[in-house]
């Protein structure tokens, strides 16, 4: 009993939209796995989502993920890097605002359906995950990040040692490039162009979702503003994708 409200009390732990997120990227894949849901009725697919009015599947291709004997440790990392990665944003530059992260989310979902329908990209796991982790790395660009064997650099290479890593590994990596695009696009809209070269900002989260996920007392104000002593925070600390043992051994 104990275990299990330990488990519990990580889960309620998780932030909110991270949790949710979180949730559902496990929930579905072990649905597919055991047969209770047509895995092929979870993925994107432009012909019968449109003239079938499949319309679920541009959600449930996000949250999807095959489970093979040959997918499953990339799927349990893909599970490591959401986890980690949408936590430190959304209890980082996005605390307290639940509506302006999940509009990020929002958008990366939109574009990558988007590319998806025009690339016949079926799974849209590896690329979301991929662009929110580019939009850490790129906040905290110059904080020191550990990989396998030891090896560190700054957050801002990441994405690419990921696209490289997974070439080798999977032999892919274009639906990398896909997430390193989108996560960039979101990027320059919402930070580099407004404040780098002083032109408008052409995101604004909906007022909709400040109707159901108001801001909360405390939280970082200045939507599009990264805090200055949250990244000088961050900025000495040294964490890695792996910490310790998770992933990288002993």
């Amino acid at each position: 009993m104990a275990e299990g409200s330990d488990i519990g009390d990580w889960f309620r732990g998780i932030p909110l939209i991270t949790r949710y997120w979180f949730a559902l990227s496990v929930a579905l894949p072990l649905l597919g796995r055991i047969g209770l849901v047509d895995a092929m009725s979870m993925i994107l697919h432009w012909d019968l989502t449109v003239y079938h009015f499949q319309i679920w599947r541009p959600v449930t291709a996000l949250f999807f993920y095959p489970l093979m004997p040959q997918t499953g440790f990339h799927y349990l990392i893909n599970l490591y890097f959401l986890y980690n990665y949408s936590t430190r944003l959304e209890t980082g530059l996005f605390d307290g605002r639940p509506a302006d992260y999940l509009f990020m989310l929002i958008f990366q979902w939109l574009c990558l359906v988007i590319i998806g329908f025009m690339a016949e990209l079926f799974l849209l796991m590896d690329p979301m995950i991929l662009a929110v982790l580019y939009v850490w790395c790129q906040l905290n660009r110059d904080q020191i990040v550990s990989f396998w064997f030891g090896t560190q650099f700054k957050a801002m290479y990441l994405p690419w040692v990921l696209v490289g890593f997974n070439m080798i590994l999977r032999g892919g990596g274009w639906t990398d490039l896909l997430g390193i695009f989108v996560g960039h696009l979101y990027f320059f809209l919402m930070f580099k162009y407004p404040q780098d070269f002083g032109g408008r900002s052409f995101l604004s989260t909906p007022e909709i979702l400040y109707r159901y996920l108001p801001n909360r007392r405390g939280g970082v104000s200045g939507f599009g503003v990264p805090p200055a002593s949250r990244r000088r925070a961050d900025d000495n600390q040294r964490q890695g994708w792996g910490q310790g043992n998770v992933l990288g051994g002993n």
